[in-house]
């Protein structure tokens, strides 16, 4: 009997209507399109606009979507993961609303963050699942409402983020197609570089940090694009040695989409041709956990069974890693 691998066997998304364009972001802070298409490749972001809808609003429309495209019951799904650094509260699980209200009656669910990782480390988890044959249909949705945390008076960080949602379904294999690798680290004296920090058990949330503007996202610049250029492409390049793989080989590398340079860096220290480089950084920004799936969902029409795939992301943390997944169908 052959070895039960993990396989995507479907993927669904969903960005919300509003374009937050850089010429409309001019409008809000010092700021011009050159400038932010030159440092970061992003030339509009999507902007959950409407009140009360936080990540859930997007998990349970990227999962719908899912569902929809691959005619499954939703009765079916053993396992829900949320992945996302924005929950819609705190103690009261996103995971566990979306699936009730997808209609996955059957499936247990819990939320998992390693900020812009978070998606990435999902893949291990729910890929665990389905190896160990304890479940079949493992639901695997990467969220992020990134709007609901930024200071759009902050120039450094507004220009970056976006919101948005993305989902796979992992189902067994036996034909040796899904997860073949990964390489997954973290390190925590890093975490002073990259942070939302009011509004955790440390530092509670005040009125006076909120009049400050604490519960916002922070990041040193320089820190965090030195450390992600650094492990986003080592991690890639460990997960290429390790598995005995050429630049040849390899059909798409899929980037954490946080910065078109860091993207790029990932890509020439593995001496990737751009062709096999998604992008869709341009259109969406970073929507932290959603990017990958985000990309999955853009490029599904390109991707052909038995395709190798090379996963690379970082995040706050920090977090950060590579996974080797070989595609497990043809759209």
């Amino acid at each position: 009997m052959s070895k039960i691998s993990a396989a995507i066997t479907a993927v669904g998304a969903y960005v919300p209507e509003f374009v937050l364009t850089n010429q409309i972001l001019e409008t809000m802070v010092d700021t011009n399109d050159e400038w932010i298409t030159a440092r970061t490749g992003i030339k509009e972001r999507r902007i959950l606009k409407d009140d009360g809808k936080g990540t859930s609003f997007l998990a349970i429309k990227a999962a719908q979507n899912l569902i929809e495209k691959k005619g499954i019951d939703p009765k079916d799904i053993e396992l829900v993961i949320v992945a996302t650094a924005t929950p819609d509260m705190k103690a009261a699980s996103t995971a566990a609303f979306t699936a009730t209200h997808i209609g996955a009656t059957n499936a247990f669910s819990f939320d998992l963050d390693a900020a812009c990782s978070s998606f990435l480390f999902g893949m291990s988890v729910a890929a665990k699942y389905i190896e160990s044959g304890t479940y079949k249909k493992v639901l695997l949705i990467g969220a992020d409402k990134m709007s609901s945390m930024v200071n759009y008076k902050d120039r450094a960080t507004c220009i970056i983020f976006g919101d948005g949602a993305g989902a796979v379904l992992f189902e067994p294999n036996n034909e040796s197609l899904g997860l073949q690798d990964e390489y997954l680290r973290s390190d925590g004296s890093g975490r002073e570089f990259l942070q939302a920090t009011y509004g955790g058990s440390s530092f509670p949330s005040t009125p006076e940090a909120i009049e400050e503007g604490k519960h916002f996202a922070f990041q040193e610049g320089k820190t965090v694009f030195k450390n992600a250029v650094f492990n986003m492409a080592d991690a890639a390049v460990k997960m290429l040695e390790r598995n005995q793989l050429t630049n040849d080989d390899i059909q798409w590398l899929v980037a954490h989409q946080a910065n078109k340079r860091i993207v790029d860096a990932t890509a020439n220290r593995i001496n990737l041709d751009d062709k096999k480089v998604m992008m869709n950084i341009h259109k969406y920004g970073n929507t932290t956990s959603a990017t990958l799936p985000l990309l999955l969902h853009d490029y599904e029409s390109q991707l052909k069974k038995g395709d190798n795939l090379i996963f690379a992301a970082f995040g706050g943390g920090f977090n950060w890693g590579s996974i080797y997944l070989k595609w497990a169908y043809n759209s």
